[in-house]
């Protein structure tokens, strides 16, 4: 599972749905991998503005990247240290993979296990009904 991809998710127990605490979802005992692709600037550019990037600050934070900028940048380096930081944004965000681990959430703790790079998202049935069924 791509980095990226952990900005668009949230728990899927309905329960917390109106909970701000249910964003982002927390890594435990993560595997990370780094699978290297071929930069491309121009999605970098144009998947910014769609990014929470305190969610991508805390994610990374637990993951031990502590290198990312307090604040979002604008997709458009002018400098060379510009460039270099949307680099290791594309290292961070497209090439490193949770391939094992847990995923919690951090308003109900509903944990959503890793396996081979693929998070399973499914509610076990009692949690369906359980926060799904109205009184």
């Amino acid at each position: 599972m791509k980095l990226l991809t952990v900005n668009f998710l949230t728990c899927a127990v309905k329960a917390c749905k109106t909970s701000a605490a249910s964003f982002p979802l927390h890594f435990q005992d993560a595997e990370v991998e780094q699978r290297e692709m071929d930069y491309n600037p121009t999605f970098l550019t144009n998947i910014l503005p769609r990014l929470e990037w305190d969610a991508i600050i805390t994610v990374a934070a637990e993951l031990g990247f502590t290198n990312v900028p307090s604040t979002k940048p604008d997709g458009n380096p002018e400098t060379e240290e510009e460039q270099q930081m949307m680099r290791n944004l594309h290292t961070l965000l497209l090439e490193t993979e949770v391939m094992e681990g847990k995923m919690v959430c951090g308003n109900c703790g509903h944990e959503y296990r890793i396996k081979e790079g693929i998070a399973n998202f499914l509610l076990p049935n009692h949690l369906g009904k359980l926060y799904s069924e109205p009184g």
